[in-house]
C-alpha cells in the first residue's frame, strides 16, 4: 500500500524531505557514537558530571535516531543503516580517545550547530510539501538540542 496516497504528501516532494532526513540521519548516527566514545574516554575532575551527562545524551540521541528512521519509512522510503553509508556523507566527523573536557565541549557544541543547521533545512522542505509531521519531528529535535546548548555553555560561565 501507497501510504503517500492516504496521507496526501506528493512523492515528489516526500523524496526531497527523505533526502533530507537522511542526511540528518547520518550525522546523527556519527554524533551518538561520538558521544559514546565522550562517555568512554572522559577524564579530569568533572568525570562523574560528564559522564553521567553524555550517557543521558547518547540515550536520547538514540531515541531521536529511531524517530528519524521510522519517519523515513513512513514517507515510503528505507532509511540507511550501515555505518559506512552514514561515514560517507555525514558532516559530523569521527572524534576518537577525547578525553579532555575542553576538547570534548567545543566538539558537542559544532555537532549540535550541524545537527540544527539539518533540521532547519528538512523543516523547509517539510513545510514545502506539507509535511506537519515531519516538521513537527525536527521541531521538537531543535527545541531538545537548542536547550542542550545553553546548558552546555552554561558550563563555562
Amino acid at each position: 500500500m501507497n501510504v503517500l496516497s492516504i496521507t496526501g504528501i506528493k512523492a515528489a516532494a516526500a523524496a526531497k524531505v527523505v533526502k533530507g532526513l537522511n542526511q540528518l540521519l547520518a550525522d546523527f548516527q556519527v554524533y551518538y557514537t561520538n558521544l559514546r566514545g565522550y562517555h568512554w574516554h572522559v577524564r579530569g575532575p568533572q568525570f562523574f558530571t560528564l559522564h553521567e551527562q553524555f550517557e543521558k545524551m547518547y540515550d536520547g540521541a538514540a531515541e531521536h535516531i529511531d524517530e528519524i528512521a521510522e519517519r523515513i519509512l513512513q514517507l515510503g522510503a528505507m532509511p540507511e543503516n550501515r555505518f559506512s553509508e552514514y561515514l560517507k556523507i555525514s558532516k559530523i566527523k569521527e572524534q576518537t580517545k577525547v578525553s579532555s573536557k575542553d576538547d570534548i565541549i567545543p566538539l558537542i557544541l559544532n555537532a549540535l550547530k550541524v545537527l540544527i543547521a539539518q533540521e532547519r533545512a528538512v523543516a523547509a522542505l517539510a513545510d514545502e510539501a506539507g509535511d506537519i509531521a515531519t516538521g513537527d519531528l525536527v521541531s521538537d529535535l531543535i527545541d531538545d538540542q537548542e536547550k542542550t546548548v545553553w546548558m552546555i555553555a552554561s558550563l563555562e560561565a
